[in-house]
């Protein structure tokens, strides 16, 4: 365990988590596009089903979602981002070359900073993937 809070208290896992309507497509472009794995799933809990996903033995990763009936889903804004650092050009570009495949082709960012060095993509929902090549901060 981490300790980050200025207590000292030790964080065990961070999980980021949102809805969808599109639960399918999202597994698809983040699993089959970027590349992350599925770490669990679960279903009808309480009219719920969801993935999780990210990187084998990380201690954060991300939840997607899906209620039976629907859900509202809020739009992204174009500064709602998912950014992962790849030092490496090549495996960028495999990335890329993989979303190309499943359809789904870059755009512009709205901020430009990240088109000096990154790809930016859209997921199924609108939120912004941005395969950046830096070692990160």
């Amino acid at each position: 365990m981490t300790k980050i809070w200025s207590n000292g208290a030790a964080v065990a896992q961070v999980r980021v988590a949102r809805p969808t309507n599109q639960l399918t497509e999202i597994e698809r472009f983040y699993c089959s596009g970027l590349g992350l794995q599925k770490i669990g799933s679960f279903q009808g809990h309480s009219g719920y089903q969801g993935i999780m996903i990210g990187i084998p033995n990380a201690s954060y990763h991300l939840e997607i979602i899906q209620h039976e009936s629907g859900q509202p889903v809020p739009s992204p804004t174009k500064e709602d981002l998912l950014v992962f650092y790849i030092p490496q050009l090549s495996e960028i570009l495999e990335i890329k070359n993989r979303l190309h495949g499943l359809g789904y082709h870059s755009v512009l960012p709205e901020n430009p900073y990240w088109e000096e060095k990154g790809f930016t993509f859209a997921d199924p929902d609108g939120w912004g993937v941005i395969l950046m090549n830096t070692s990160g901060i």
